[in-house]
């Protein structure tokens, strides 16, 4: 794996936002369609959560709401999310948990606070959620795949930006979460 070039895309990356019911916190859960570097499958299998190799989640964070005219901002606060490496696949949407399972081969920071921008088109349409975060990657640890030794520090150098884009059509929630949001992202490495 070697390193990637300051603004090249480094993870493509599909999941869900989760607002619990109990905590009123979200957080955010999901896989790696594609990881710069790994020149191999990602998946055992059809890709979905449930093949997934590598996964991440969020920790739980609070958002509050900015009106401007027609635009509807969240304001996440900074915080941080993690990547998990997992030798055998077995993540679930219905079982957000499940995706801090295996081996956590980095840690992130955000930098800032993240604007999620709602955008409804016309009376009673449809409705798209964009976003864009810089993180930081904290730390890393070296982990085995497709026999050879990696480490998302040799490819991400300091860190990411990632935008997102997250349909708001409605989605059955697992128990305990009262809104679940579809999503994704795609990251670049930035310098440092």
């Amino acid at each position: 794996m070697s390193i990637a070039n300051i603004g090249e895309v480094v993870w493509y990356v599909t999941g869900r936002f989760y607002s619990s019911t109990s905590t009123s916190l979200l957080e955010d859960v999901g896989y790696f369609l594609h990881l710069q570097g790994l020149d191999v499958p990602l998946f055992d299998g059809a890709p979905s959560e449930s093949t997934a190799h590598f996964t991440f989640a969020s920790d739980p964070f609070a958002a509050t709401t900015v009106v401007n005219g027609g635009l509807n901002i969240g304001i996440d606060a900074t915080g941080g999310f993690r990547i998990y490496h997992r030798e055998t696949p077995g993540a679930s949407f219905e079982e957000p948990q499940s995706f801090a399972l295996g081996q956590c081969i980095a840690t992130f920071e955000r930098v800032a606070v993240v604007p999620t921008i709602k955008i409804t088109t016309g009376t009673g349409g449809s409705a798209v959620l964009s976003n864009v975060f810089t993180a930081r990657l904290v730390s890393s640890e070296p982990f085995e795949f497709a026999g050879a030794t990696h480490d998302l520090r040799d490819l991400l150098g300091y860190g990411v930006t990632q935008w997102g884009t997250a349909a708001t059509e409605a989605i059955e929630a697992p128990a305990g979460y009262d809104l679940v949001v579809p999503f994704v992202g795609s990251a670049v490495r930035v310098g440092g």
